[in-house]
């Protein structure tokens, strides 16, 4: 749910070889990447954006050699959007010969390292240019970064559904998941999880009627939910793969003319398991109402794990069913992820969104579809024990 254009409408909203296995393919290692410029100023976020901009203008002068000596007056900038936890801005010059060239400017939200692992993030960022993914990064500053800018129109859930537009979310999906990002591929699922069960659990509200509702959770039945999803899903032995963690419609992007999709925002992303990812995917079918009942059925899950395998030339059946518990198993643990997300940022996030009402949603999810997952999971592991 993180990065861009997460909403809903409640009130005030405006799965290998083990635990460490690898993905069943080879990796594609990209090339070691160019050295990022890099700049110790800061852009205040709170700022309107008439006074934000010398300070942007400033700061892209800085950072991109070819505007360094272009005059204020070549710039302009406009909010390209304002999620939940950036604010992205296009900034644009115009060149004497009369052409246009733009990039983008993401500037953190406040507190977002609460939730969000920059060193991770700005890790993988240079690799998976590299590889071909998202915007090229251009420079680095102390609250946010500089991208080329990307000449698509972001997908609506609606777009994401679409047969022809989710095969093609397989296919690059499964090109994302080859990338070696160096460093350690330990998954961070379950230690990012634990990690948000231990803040969510120590938080209080001065909003009085805020502190009875947070005071309802029981925090000890979510971890011994998390414990026994953990433990189930190990038995599964998904593949790691480096992982999206977020590829919800606003960090798609399509252009339409050239038919070129584009991943962005990798906030989120780390080392995880693949069926983590897809089904974090799938949930996102719900769109900005948080429809469940959109969560994709069994015929269109095998439509786009069809897609995702294809390079692979599966043994179908077992490949599409195995693909198909891994997935409906960690369904849950991406509930339970977001769910405990948005109680911290309840706490510290300054955006107008019902972000504890948003934990209620998530879990009650969970918890609606806890049986028949672990059913489905429980079926599955049983059948190879006596297989």
């Amino acid at each position: 749910m993180g990065s861009e254009g997460r909403s809903w409408s409640g009130v005030g909203a405006a799965a290998g070889s083990g635990a460490e296995a690898k993905a069943t393919t080879a990796v594609v290692s990209a090339a070691a990447p160019a050295e990022i410029p890099t700049s110790s100023a800061s852009v205040d976020i709170s700022m309107p954006l008439p006074e934000m901009s010398p300070h942007i203008i400033r700061l892209c002068k800085e950072l991109l050699q070819g505007w360094s000596s272009l005059d204020s007056s070549c710039f302009s900038i406009e909010t390209v959007s304002g999620g939940i936890t950036n604010l992205l801005l296009k900034v644009s010059v115009k060149e004497d010969t009369g052409n246009e060239s733009s990039v983008t400017v993401r500037l953190y939200g406040p507190n977002t390292d609460l939730v969000i692992d920059r060193k991770r993030e700005l890790q993988a960022i240079p690799y998976l240019s590299a590889a071909g993914f998202g915007a090229r990064l251009l420079g680095i500053f102390e609250n946010g970064v500089v991208q080329s800018f990307i000449n698509a129109r972001t997908l609506s859930p609606a777009d994401m559904r679409e047969p022809r537009i989710a095969a093609e979310i397989a296919r690059e999906l499964h090109r994302f998941h080859q990338v070696d990002i160096p460093g350690s591929k330990e998954p961070q699922l379950w230690n990012d999880i634990f990690k948000f069960l231990k803040k969510a659990s120590a938080l209080k509200f001065e909003d009085t009627t805020k502190q009875e509702r947070y005071e309802t959770i029981s925090f000890r039945e979510i971890q011994d939910e998390v414990k026994e999803l953990k433990d189930l899903s190990d038995l599964l032995h998904a593949p790691v793969v480096y992982a999206h963690n977020d590829l919800l419609s606003g960090n798609l992007m399509l252009n339409d003319l050239e038919a070129k999709l584009y991943f962005i925002d990798f906030e989120y992303g780390s080392y995880s398991y693949r069926g983590y990812d897809i089904a974090n995917h799938f949930n996102e079918y719900a769109g900005f109402d948080c429809d469940y009942n959109l969560y994709p059925d069994k015929d269109v899950q095998y439509h786009f794990f069809r897609n995702y395998l294809q390079p692979d030339r599966p043994n179908e059946a077992h490949d599409l069913e195995a693909l198909y518990v891994e997935t409906n198993t960690f369904r849950l643990a991406s509930h339970i992820y977001w769910a405990l997300w948005a109680l911290i940022q309840a706490k510290v996030s300054p955006i107008d969104f019902d972000y504890l009402g948003y934990f209620f949603l998530r879990y009650g999810e969970c918890k609606k579809q806890m049986d028949s997952c672990l059913s489905l999971v429980q079926s599955f592991l049983s059948g190879l024990r006596n297989g």
